[in-house]
């Protein structure tokens, strides 16, 4: 899967991978911060590589925006996503990841606070705010209810995902 080249299995494998997380994000759009977009992502990272975690990564936040709104925030998820596939990436490429499960759980709980934590530095740099734990402990229940979401996405989407990446492996 980790193929160079853009074949068009690769381009609709990428579209279709795109389009189940704008779905999944916009599904759970009215649970604050619960969304299967991180775990989707982590597993696309971990199953097929770094490249398509982050093709798909860029253009699902991209295209949920259309529907959710665009603002400054848009790049700082990109950005978030992209600290977080670079962590998943290397432990990919540097350890057997991929073999073992609960260490992928754990990892979904932790890049679900890692993407909360990311966003509320950018953002506390961005308002020029004087204190950043104050304003980071303000908002921490929200980044853990997107890590215990995580671990519960992550237990529904490993198989499938698994089954995908295998099904729809490039050759």
């Amino acid at each position: 899967m980790k193929s160079k080249n853009f074949s068009a299995r690769r381009i609709a494998f990428l579209a279709l991978l795109t389009a189940a997380c704008v779905v999944g994000r916009l599904l759970f759009q009215v649970l604050p911060n619960v969304q299967p977009m991180t775990d989707s992502l982590l597993l696309i990272t971990i199953c097929t590589g770094f490249v398509n975690g982050l093709i798909v990564s860029l253009l699902a936040v991209i295209v949920s925006s259309i529907y959710l709104g665009f603002g400054y925030w848009v790049v700082v998820q990109c950005l978030s996503y992209f600290v977080i596939l670079c962590l998943v990436g290397f432990l990919c490429k540097y350890t057997r990841l991929i073999e073992y499960f609960w260490l992928q759980v754990v990892l979904s709980f932790v890049v679900g606070m890692m993407y909360g934590f990311i966003l509320s530095v950018v953002q506390f740099l961005f308002f020029g705010l004087t204190a950043f734990w104050p304003y980071y402990l303000a908002g921490i229940s929200f980044d853990l209810f997107h890590a215990i979401g995580n671990v519960c996405f992550y237990f529904l989407l490993y198989q499938p995902f698994l089954l995908i990446a295998k099904r729809f492996a490039l050759k």
